[in-house]
This record gives C-alpha cells, sequence and structure tokens, in this order.
C-alpha cells in the first residue's frame, strides 16, 4: 500500500515539496484554500483585458538558479525562462544610471575605476556559482557539501553591504548598484550579513540571470502542478484546511504555512517549546505594491534603463540606509526604496500593443496603512522619470493589508516570510538542529519562514520533504 501525504498550501515551496514526494512514489494531495493554486507566484489581468499582473513576485534570480527546478526540467510544462538586455538597473540624481549585465566584463567594464574591485568581489563566487547556489539555498548550520565554494561566498558575507560598498568602491554608481542588489534582504546596508545578499543577487546576474517566466509567474506554479499530475498528484484549491483531522490520515503532512497559521491549525499538539518559538516569530517591513498600465515605455531619464528587467529606486548607498532606518523605526520614508519590474522589455505578452506593464512596490513599515505610500511610489518613479504620470492609464494599489487578505502567508505585507535579523537569520523559524521538524511526528513546516527564505526556488519545500522521506523510511 502506497504512503499518503497532505501539503497544506501550493505556493512554489509547498508545490515543490509535493513533486519530490510524489516523485518518491507517495500518493500525494496539495490542499489550496484560494480558486487558483501558485500562493504569491500567481498573475492575473489585474489592469484589464489583455495585461498580465504578477500578483507576488515577478522576477526570480533564485527561480534559474534553484537546484530542484533546474532537476525538474519544467520546460516540458511550459516554463521558459526569458532575459531581459540588462539585468538590473540603478539610476541616480546626477549621472548615468549603474547597470548589471550578465556580462561580469561588461558591468565592471561600465563601472569604470570600480571595475576592477566589483570583479574581485563578485568573480570567485560567480565561478562556483551551481555550487554557491546549492549551499545558500538550504540550511546554514549544516555540514557543507561544497566546502571551497562556501569559503569562497563566507569571506564577503559576513559584513554589512554599506562597509563593503564604502570599502571597496569609490563611485556612487557601483556603491548603489550593490546596496540595491543587498537591499531584497529588506535590512539597511549597515546590518550584518547583507553583503552576502549583496554578492549572491550580484553572482546571480552573473550566471543564471534574474529572468521572469514568459505569461507570468503563474506559469511556475502551473509546470510544477503539471510536474506533480504526471507523478499521480492532485491540487485541491478552494480547500482551507483549519484543523489537522482534515488531513490527517495521511502519512507524511508539510505546511506551506507562516507560523501564525501553524499556531491556528486545530488538532495539532506541538511541544510547548516549539509553540513559543513560532509566537515570538518576528516578520519584517511591509510591502506597498503599485501596479500601472502606462501608454508606452517608462520615460527614464537614462533611456538605457528602459532595456532593465528590475530596477532598484533608492539613490545614493546613504539614501538607502536613510530609508530603511526610517522603515525600521516604523516610520513610512518620504522617499522609499522601490524594487520595479518591466517584465514586458523581456516578455511582451504582459501588456497589448503599444501598452506596458510596470509592477513596482516600496519596503514600508510592517502593516503600513497610510495611504501617502502609493503617492511615494509614483513620487520615486517621477524622479528617475519625469513624465510617467502622464503615462499612466490604469493604476490599482494594493498595501499591505490587502497582500495579506490575498496571501495570508505575507503577514503584514511581508514578502519574506519573517524579519531576516538577529537569531532569525540563522534559526528559521526556532532554534533546533533540523528547521523543518515540528516536534510532531510526520509533520513538517515547509514555508519561506523556514530556509532558505523567501523567494520563488522552492527549495525549502525540497528540503522539507527529503526529512520527510527520512524519517517516513525510519518509521
Amino acid at each position: 500500500m502506497r504512503a499518503t501525504a497532505a501539503v497544506v498550501g501550493s505556493g512554489p515551496n509547498g508545490l515543490g515539496a509535493a513533486v519530490v514526494l510524489a516523485r518518491a512514489g507517495l500518493e500525494v494531495v496539495v490542499h489550496e484554500a484560494a480558486p487558483t493554486p501558485g500562493g504569491a507566484a500567481r498573475s492575473a489581468p489585474l489592469l484589464g483585458p489583455g495585461t498580465v499582473v504578477d500578483l507576488g513576485a515577478a522576477v526570480h534570480p533564485f527561480g534559474a538558479a534553484s537546484p530542484l527546478l533546474r532537476a525538474l526540467d519544467l520546460g516540458r510544462h511550459g516554463l521558459e525562462w526569458l532575459h531581459p538586455p540588462v539585468v538590473a538597473a540603478h539610476p541616480l540624481d546626477d549621472g548615468p544610471a549603474g547597470l548589471l549585465h550578465r556580462s561580469l566584463a561588461r558591468t565592471a567594464e561600465e563601472l569604470g575605476p570600480d571595475g576592477r574591485a566589483w570583479t574581485a568581489l563578485h568573480r570567485g563566487v560567480a565561478e562556483r556559482w551551481e555550487d554557491v547556489a546549492e549551499t545558500a539555498l538550504g540550511p546554514l548550520l549544516r555540514r557543507p557539501r561544497h566546502p571551497a565554494a562556501l569559503a569562497s561566498f563566507g569571506l564577503r558575507a559576513p559584513w554589512p553591504a554599506a562597509a563593503t560598498a564604502r570599502a571597496l568602491f569609490r563611485t556612487e554608481r557601483a556603491r548603489g548598484l550593490f546596496a540595491g542588489s543587498a537591499a531584497h534582504a529588506v535590512l539597511p546596508p549597515g546590518h550584518v550579513l547583507t553583503s552576502a545578499f549583496g554578492t549572491l543577487f550580484g553572482a546571480a546576474a552573473h550566471t543564471t540571470g534574474w529572468p521572469v517566466a514568459r505569461g507570468g509567474s503563474q506559469a511556475v506554479a502551473d509546470a510544477l502542478v503539471a510536474e506533480l499530475a504526471a507523478h499521480g498528484g492532485r491540487v485541491v484549491t478552494d480547500s482551507p484546511v483549519t484543523d489537522l483531522r482534515q488531513v490527517r490520515p495521511a502519512d507524511v503532512v508539510l505546511l506551506d504555512l507562516a507560523p501564525r497559521q501553524v499556531l491556528a491549525l486545530g488538532g495539532l499538539d506541538l511541544p510547548p517549546r516549539y509553540r513559543r518559538a513560532l509566537a515570538r516569530w518576528r516578520h519584517g517591513p511591509g510591502a506597498h505594491k503599485v501596479d500601472l498600465l502606462l501608454d508606452g515605455p517608462v520615460p527614464w531619464r537614462d533611456p538605457r534603463v528602459g532595456r532593465a528587467g528590475t530596477v532598484h529606486l533608492g539613490g545614493t548607498l546613504a539614501e538607502i540606509g536613510a530609508a530603511a532606518a526610517q522603515v525600521r523605526a516604523g516610520r513610512l520614508p518620504e522617499r522609499p526604496f522601490v524594487l520595479v519590474a518591466q517584465q514586458g522589455v523581456a516578455d511582451p505578452s504582459r501588456a497589448p500593443a503599444g501598452r506596458h506593464v510596470l509592477w513596482a512596490y516600496a519596503h514600508v513599515p510592517h502593516g503600513c496603512a497610510d495611504p501617502a505610500a502609493g503617492e511615494r511610489v509614483l513620487g520615486q518613479l517621477e524622479r528617475f522619470a519625469p513624465g510617467v504620470r502622464d503615462r499612466v492609464l490604469a493604476r490599482v494599489d494594493t498595501p499591505p493589508a490587502r497582500l495579506e487578505e490575498w496571501n495570508p502567508n505575507l503577514v503584514g505585507g511581508d514578502v519574506g516570510g519573517g524579519a531576516l535579523d538577529g537569531l532569525q537569520q540563522v534559526f528559521r523559524p526556532a532554534v533546533q538542529a533540523d528547521p523543518y521538524a515540528t516536534g510532531v511526528p510526520g509533520v513538517w513546516l515547509c514555508s519561506s519562514s523556514t530556509p532558505p527564505g523567501g523567494g520563488v526556488h522552492a527549495m525549502a519545500g525540497a528540503h522539507a520533504a527529503a526529512r520527510a522521506l527520512r524519517e517516513l523510511a525510519r518509521r
């Protein structure tokens, strides 16, 4: 008789876990509360007929690098990664923007006096990229399979991004370009370990790139659903699980849920120590998302920015630090750090002919309900692309509360599954050897609140499923 598995939540991690279990021969059912699978990797015609808007995740540096997604060869199910001409851009008020290219040499050449330092910082990690990605996309507290790759990355990782940028680079262009990548940690650049994010995102750009999925991020979820079906598994939508007894006959249960949701589950007798750890879990800053339909391309002051798939709007290193500090203190910055995706640069199917879909969100305080947040996103766009307001045909704002309503894992608008400071940088979600174990036999946590954290890479699901299979074999 086949062993059975139930997965609660169909985000990329839940689907990744389900696929690993199904390929191992288990009978797998995924329960999703929403009408469509995908979690924060869903897309919809939010801005009108003919538009494709990524409702959550938009650009996928670690999707293309994910050991699981690469091994599954999801191209068989229609997933195609599309790369923009320029990976990312970081415009400034004065002078040309910093551009991040797939080519490390070209990026260094355009950075002029900082080119040699940029190469020295990224080359070692880029040359060992597959091994580094496998190490980074997993629990930190484990025996490294690739010690040389870990050593190459580890020398760069512990330092604050601000200290690295000031020590290595002389120009604001290079400092801003590095700080923009580090800002994906949603931490001030003066915080320890933020250099790890800057270096990882930079090395990803120079190797597997920061692509988008043709037809929207929903294509990632759809491909995983198709792979699951190919191995006999299925997804049941409109199927909220509020009590573990709804699925508990299953031999294995994996929860793609935030700690708050796990605590709310009935029929789950968690050990007191683990329950206390989940109750103490801290979520990070929120995101205020703004989606725009424009009557043409963004009128960037530096036209080269129009060729970038991702644009970081934060200004100088000092400005990025100041905005992050204000968010951390619970204040909405006048000029927040804004992450912009121009998916149409690589995938013209995102909008009708002559139109342009622009995806953007600002780092704001956790749960921020300030109605000014959306206008400040537009203010940052107008700062670097004068006249963009005049091109807006349609606009949809999604503040933190609506993000959480749409996807309960995005607590307070936190898109990373939990703050990345303090002990939570290493221990997610509890101080214990196995980050996926709940202490309840057969029940495992596989959300972005476990390593390696947020992002469309499915690796938290893959690692949790591997742990579950080992325990099942012992039983």
